[in-house]
């Protein structure tokens, strides 16, 4: 499978992992720390050919996720679930170790983010977040994570769940599916 856009990733081992399933290209930041050199290859790929973020799903991939949209607004997303990442046998957590299948679908599923909200977006609103127990109760943060990987857009604490659904469009049709099938699974 060929993946046209350039993927940022953490470092070598997730290229190597993605090098493996799919004919692409990768960016590797090597780490938190973003030297400007990087940043400035990452907004010239994102000129070319369009770029998709890929790092862990952790607190370091999150903040590498955050240092590039901020210098280089308007890159895709691709969010893997922590559980997809994870081995158990090492305790680490990273995108070399999931299977095609998850990697296939978070980048299937990657999503653009741009700050600037159109002037016809309908954001979910947050007192509809309150009623979900998305904010706060003795599961919120399980049902946050769970609507995250639902809707492609990673876990996220509170205040990041409400910038997320801005940054990548979540309609509320889209996050009341999402819900739904929430409910759904948690009745199963």
């Amino acid at each position: 499978m060929r993946i046209e856009e350039m993927i940022v990733v953490e470092g070598k081992n997730d290229t190597l992992t993605l090098k493996r399933w799919f004919d692409c290209d990768t960016i590797e930041t090597n780490g938190s720390a973003i030297p400007e050199v990087i940043l400035e290859r990452i907004a010239l790929a994102l000129e070319r050919r369009g770029v998709i973020v890929f790092t862990d799903p952790d607190f370091p991939g999150e903040k590498v996720r955050k240092v590039i949209d901020q210098e280089v607004p308007g890159c895709a997303h691709a969010f893997l679930p922590k559980a997809d990442a994870t081995d158990h046998k090492k305790r680490k957590v990273g995108i070399e170790h999931a299977g095609f299948a998850a990697l296939k679908a978070a980048l299937n599923a990657a999503r653009s983010s741009t700050m600037e909200l159109p002037a016809d977006f309908d954001p979910v609103p947050f007192s509809r977040l309150m009623e979900a127990g998305l904010i706060a109760g003795a599961d919120a943060k399980k049902r946050r994570e769970q609507v995250g990987e639902l809707l492609g857009i990673g876990y996220n604490n509170s205040k990041q769940l409400v910038k997320r659904l801005e940054q990548f469009r979540i309609s509320v049709e889209e996050f009341e599916v999402a819900m739904k099938q929430l409910e759904k699974e948690q009745n199963e």
